[in-house]
C-alpha cells in the first residue's frame, strides 16, 4: 500500500511553536483517535492495523505524533508529558467534529485518561476508551520508584540519564524535566473519571507495565463501565496477529456500543 504522506498542524507560537505530523482517513461515525507511546510513532504496528480496520469500516480514523516522535519536528529530550498532552488535545479539538473513541498505548493510555480530564463535559467529551498496557504514572511508579540511587543522582545532577533500550538501538534518554513534570499530571492519588465506557487489553508477561498495575487502574476507575483483558502470554507491545484481533474487535466493539 502507498505510503500517505503526513499533513501538518503547527502547535505553539514563537521559537516554542512546532509543527506536529498527523494522517487522517475520512469516514462516518464516531472517529477513531490514535495516541501512541513513548518514543513509538503514527506508523507503528498497531497503529497500521486500527488505519486497516477504520478503512474496511468507513469509519474515520486519525492519528499523529507527539513533538520529537516520528516525523513531528522537536527533538524527543526537549519534551514532557505537559507537551504530548497539549499535543493530543490539540489535534483532538482542530480534527474532530464530534466525541472521538481514544485508543491510547502505553504512555498513550495515560495521557488519552489525561485528555478525556480535560474533556470532561464538553462537546469532544470522548464516546469511549481502549487502553493497550496503559502506563499511567509511569514517569514516577515505573521509571523514579525503580530506578537505583545512582540513576536517580545522575538525572538529578545532569539532567538525564541514558536508558537503554530494547525497541531501539539508541539509548532513551531520561530527563530531570520529564520525571518533574510528570508528578504534575499523576492519576492514581484519587478516583479517576473517565466519563465513559474503559475497554483495558493487557498482557500478562508484559516487562514494562505489570499486569498489576492494570487492576489498580481498574479499582481506581470506579466511576465509569470498565472491561478488562488480560492475555496470559501477552507482552507490552501486543502485537501478535492474535493481539491485533483483539484490538481491533475491542475498537469495533466501542464503537458501535449505544
Amino acid at each position: 500500500m502507498e505510503r500517505q504522506p503526513p499533513q501538518w498542524l503547527k502547535v505553539g507560537d514563537g521559537p516554542a511553536g512546532r509543527r506536529l505530523a498527523y494522517l487522517i482517513q475520512d469516514g462516518t461515525g464516531t472517529p477513531v483517535v490514535w495516541l501512541g507511546g513513548f518514543r513509538s510513532d503514527m506508523r507503528a504496528t498497531k497503529a497500521e492495523a486500527l488505519a486497516e480496520w477504520a478503512r474496511d469500516a468507513g469509519r474515520t480514523y486519525l492519528r499523529f505524533d507527539y513533538g520529537g516522535h516520528g516525523e513531528s519536528e522537536g527533538d524527543f529530550a526537549s519534551f514532557t508529558l505537559s507537551d504530548w498532552l497539549a499535543d493530543a488535545l490539540a489535534v483532538i479539538q482542530t480534527q474532530c467534529r464530534q466525541s472521538p473513541i481514544l485508543v491510547g498505548s502505553s504512555m498513550g493510555g495515560w495521557i488519552a485518561l489525561l485528555a478525556a480530564r480535560r474533556l470532561f463535559g464538553t462537546p469532544l467529551q470522548p464516546a469511549g476508551l481502549v487502553l493497550i498496557a496503559p502506563a499511567v504514572d509511569f514517569s514516577e511508579e515505573l521509571m523514579w520508584a525503580q530506578m537505583p540511587d545512582a540513576i536517580r543522582r545522575t538525572i538529578l545532577e545532569e539532567g538525564v540519564w541514558q536508558r537503554p533500550s530494547e525497541y531501539s538501538p539508541d539509548p532513551t534518554p531520561i530527563t530531570r524535566a520529564l520525571i518533574e513534570d510528570g508528578r504534575q499530571h499523576l492519576m492514581f492519588g484519587g478516583e479517576i473519571k473517565a466519563g465513559c465506557p474503559v475497554h483495558i487489553l493487557q498482557g500478562m508477561r508484559d516487562p514494562d507495565v505489570p499486569w498489576r498495575q492494570a487492576l489498580k487502574l481498574v479499582e481506581h476507575l470506579s466511576g465509569d463501565p470498565v472491561v478488562l483483558t488480560l492475555i496470559k502470554d501477552g507482552d507490552h507491545r501486543l502485537s501478535t496477529p492474535e493481539d491485533i484481533v483483539r484490538l481491533q474487535s475491542a475498537v469495533a466493539g466501542m464503537a458501535t456500543a449505544p
